[in-house]
Order: C-alpha cells, then structure tokens, then sequence
C-alpha cells in the first residue's frame, strides 16, 4: 500500500525486455520489495548501490503509459507503506485503472490547474473534492466536466514532482478512489445485499 507522496524522483536507466531500470539516490528497494513507479505497484527484482530493475506483466505493459519509460525520463518513486509509518496522502494501491491525457494546463502564479481527460469506464469512481493518484501523486480532484477532470497544483508539488514538465497531450497514469471502487462494486451487486449487517461484513474484509 502507498500513500501518493513521492520520495524520490527517479530517472530511466533502460527499458528493454520488458525489465525497467531506475536510477535514483535515496530509494533503495530490496529485492522482493514493492515500489510504486509512476503510480504503478511493481516488485524489485535486481538492485546494486545505484539502480534497481523491475518487470513489467504483459498486463501491466498494456495499461500502463509505457512510453514515458523511455531511457532518461524521470519518473515518481514511492517505497511501499511500513507498519508504523505517517499515513498522509490517501489510500493508494497502485493499480492503475486508466490512462488519462492532459487537455490543457493553466497558471495561476501560485499554482496550475490541470484539465485531464479520463477513460469514460472509470468517470463513476471520480467524483469533486474527492481523492485521485496521477502517476502516483495523491490530488484532490477541483470538479469534473463530462469527461474532464480539473486539479490544481501548487508550486510546491510542482517542484517536488516531474509535473513541472508536463505539457498538453500527455498520457498518465490514472488510479482511482479505492473506497469508491469498493462502494460501486458492493451497489453493482445491491439484488444480494440482504441487510447493512451483510453490507458491514463486506466492508469489514477490506
């Protein structure tokens, strides 16, 4: 589990074979260990004192927005959640159910908002004031307009992220609200929902 606070950001050593090679200076995953790269939950496979490999699932290829793995990019890094850390941000899991595309970003001086298209399958789970991770960044959505989501970002995070080299058209990682995923699921299937003690048990298992 992450939380969407970035602590380091990373750059592409390679990307072939379906393995990805990150360089970074403080973070430091074992082999085994889960690492949140742009949002996305992989497991280090390699590692030495100044880069560690992951690979990437056939599925993991296919949702992700791959070609910002290109050799040089930067990249967000986040180390799985120990027991006892600070929760800060929001519960992220780092599935990505989407891909969305910058449509437009504005300055307001202090901070940007950023317009960003998403996938209509996943417009349900995306609702204003509510939480959202962009390749890994916890973001509190402003309000969303048909298919369009507006987030704004201050300089802070911009200075902290690769935001700040983002332009319109590009692709990123999307991962949804994990409660309202699990709270649409439980109303997809309201017929077997007999009583709000079935409703409590269900909940109680997440």
């Amino acid at each position: 589990m992450f939380n969407g606070l970035i602590r380091d950001i990373g750059k592409i050593e390679s990307y072939k074979n379906s393995v990805l090679t990150v360089k970074s200076s403080t973070v430091k995953p074992k082999i085994g260990d889960s690492i949140a790269i742009n949002g996305a939950c992989l497991t280090a496979i390699k590692n030495n004192s100044d880069f560690f490999s992951v690979q990437l699932s056939p599925e993991s290829e296919e949702l992700l927005a791959i070609e910002n793995f290109q050799s040089g990019s930067m990249v967000h890094l986040e180390p799985a959640m120990a027991m006892g850390d600070r929760f800060e941000g929001h519960v992220v899991q780092g599935h990505i159910d989407g891909i969305g595309k910058i449509e437009k970003i504005e300055n307001f001086g202090n901070s940007y908002n950023f317009f960003i298209s998403l996938p209509k399958d996943i417009l349900k789970f995306v609702v204003p004031k509510g939480s959202i991770a962009v390749d890994g960044v916890s973001l509190t959505i402003n309000d969303i307009s048909n298919s369009i989501m507006r987030l704004t970002v201050i300089n802070h995070t911009l200075s902290n992220t690769i935001f700040g080299e983002y332009t319109k058209g590009r692709r990123v990682n999307i991962e949804t609200d994990l409660f309202a995923r699990y709270i649409s699921h439980i109303l997809s299937n309201r017929s077997n929902i007999s009583s709000w003690d079935y409703v409590d048990k269900i909940m109680a298992t997440y």
